[in-house]
């Protein structure tokens, strides 16, 4: 019954749970003696006139350049060919250290190409005669001149480098460690990107779970068994550009907005990149940040701009080092191993942002945080949820010409509710949600639309071997909010919630859409969740 439910990939039950509990990654010669190629670059962006330097590692002898950007529609900028190229060793913590392979071939960003997305692909001969090919993805920061009008759009580098699995260790499950099966507190930009993150078939799976389960149907994970049959990274669906920020990229270009793009790093280190725009998109799983990129989000919001974030998972608090080249992130084990809590700031802990010694809560800088959220859709957490956000307060200006009323779903047929969400402490009053007194919530934020999560994955009829994350998370925002996990405190974070915002601070103003799969809504054209979104992009480009 079960198997006629779920999509089928050609696994078998073992593979199939392999696919969920196993560690596979990428690395080099995995394909055998089919052979392959890779290649990495040294930063996420680029500004007009900079030389772009390929690291590339080919069993072949020479291959094929092509650069595309990547937006509404696709432009051909640069196709080179003949290029010689040639193995190269990688060290087997190239993770953590970075590939340190030598420069194959360079490029220069023509100041004609705008920002935006530029997809690198090279095809070379594989040893059987049959192509082999590889994407990568720069970024090509906007130029000098008028913002005006315009969405600055920053990709979530941050997670991107969080979730990347090539090499064998990422911030979730890793070869590192003594006995080389601890996941990375440290990863490195100078590596491919994970198969998946850059561009990806039609027919690839969301998280959510796209199948109606009767219930007493044990959930599956159809992205991570489709990943496994296809040869692609277990965690394409968790991040990258290909399942999130493209999507709202490609829809706003199509709608005739004026889009640049920039990413995480350059808040970092060079926050002046929001000067001059009204407008800052922030889309899809967004989970990782610094302190300094929170900085110029607040100080941008502070002094009149618009934060719009379709996004959910606003968990971790990161660090960035060798110029930005490697991200840090202790995470579970913070408390116990990240020098800052050994005679550092401790206020820079890598650990989530609720942790009360940092003194930062995410709701702070847009109004929720993760730890009042997480899971929807998935897994053994509300699979048979209501897919979209049950609407509270219609009358407001962003659902204006979407014809909701009271108790109305928005985007459940798309299904943008899902799959992690950012939620907040919250009262019910004459039938609609208010912030609690101990929520951390801006001053005047109104809560929209409110929906059910878990931090949880219930396991009445789940077995362990058929969980993919069990209760590790909802044991960890126990220690963090209340010191331990004891069976009453799991209780006061086992169900949350995930929300949608808005607020006032300064002069400038925050709207929330706290979820990872807004995008979905956008990518399958609904209606009511296009009409929120251009509601949004129009008040803040324009007020």
């Amino acid at each position: 019954m079960t198997d006629r439910i779920f999509p089928d990939f050609g696994l078998s039950a073992e593979e199939r749970r392999f696919a969920v509990r196993g560690h596979y990654y990428e690395y080099p010669g995995m394909d055998g003696m089919r052979g392959e190629i890779w290649c990495y670059v040294s930063a996420y962006t680029y500004r007009p006139g900079a030389t772009v330097e390929l690291h590339i590692s080919s069993t072949a002898a020479s291959c094929r350049l092509e650069v595309v950007r990547d937006g509404a529609t696709e432009t051909v900028v640069l196709v080179r060919g003949d290029i010689a190229t040639r193995w190269q060793e990688t060290p087997d913590q190239c993770s953590v250290t970075g590939c340190e392979w030598e420069v194959t071939t360079a490029f220069e960003i023509d100041p004609s190409w705008p920002s935006g997305a530029y997809r690198i692909t090279l095809t070379a001969e594989g040893r059987d005669g049959a192509p082999i090919q590889y994407d990568h993805l720069i970024i090509v920061l906007p130029g000098a001149g008028s913002k005006k009008g315009r969405i600055l759009q920053v990709a979530a580098t941050g997670t991107w480098s969080a979730y990347n699995t090539w090499g064998g260790s990422n911030h979730y499950q890793g070869i590192t460690g003594p006995n080389r099966d601890q996941f990375a507190t440290t990863v490195s930009l100078e590596r491919p990107f994970c198969r998946g993150f850059v561009r990806l078939p039609t027919d690839a799976p969301r998280v959510p779970l796209e199948v109606s389960l009767p219930p007493g149907t044990i959930p599956r994970y159809p992205h991570m068994e489709w990943a496994y049959a296809n040869g692609y990274s277990k965690k394409y669906a968790s991040s990258g550009w290909a399942s999130y920020d493209s999507l709202f990229f490609r829809w706003a270009e199509a709608q005739g907005y004026q889009v640049d793009l920039a990413s995480q790093h350059e808040l970092h280190f060079d926050p002046a990149i929001l000067d001059g725009y009204d407008c800052a998109v922030f889309v899809g799983h967004d989970e990782y940040w610094t302190w300094e990129m929170r900085d110029a989000v607040d100080a941008f919001v502070e002094r009149g701009g618009k934060a719009a974030r379709f996004a959910g998972n606003f968990m971790w608090q990161t660090r960035l080092e060798d110029e930005g080249c490697r991200q840090v992130c202790y995470k579970y084990v913070a408390r116990a191993e990240d020098p800052a809590y050994r005679g550092g700031d401790v206020t820079r802990a890598t650990n989530s942002w609720e942790a009360p010694e940092i003194g930062r809560p995410g709701a702070l800088t847009f109004g929720l945080n993760a730890t009042n959220g997480v899971y929807a859709g998935w897994g053994g957490c509300a699979p048979r949820g209501v897919r979209g956000f049950p609407v509270y307060r219609p009358g407001h200006w962003a659902f204006a010409g979407t014809g909701l009323f009271y108790g109305d779903l928005i985007g459940a047929d798309s299904h943008i509710y899902g799959y992690e969400v950012d939620g907040l402490s919250y009262e019910v009053r004459h039938g609609l949600p208010y912030p609690a007194a101990d929520s951390g919530a801006p001053d005047g934020l109104e809560i929209l639309a409110l929906g059910m999560a878990s931090q949880v994955e219930e396991s009445d009829i789940l077995a362990p071997e058929d969980q993919f994350f069990g209760d590790e998370d909802g044991r960890f925002i126990a220690e963090t909010l209340y010191g331990d996990a004891s069976d009453e405190n799991m209780e006061k974070v086992r169900y949350s919630n995930g929300m949608i915002v808005n607020f006032k601070r300064g002069k400038g103003e925050v709207f929330h859409a706290g979820t990872c799969e807004w995008v979905a809504g956008l990518l399958r054209r609904d209606p009511m969740v296009e009409r929120v979104t251009a509601n949004v992009l129009n008040r803040y480009l324009n007020s």
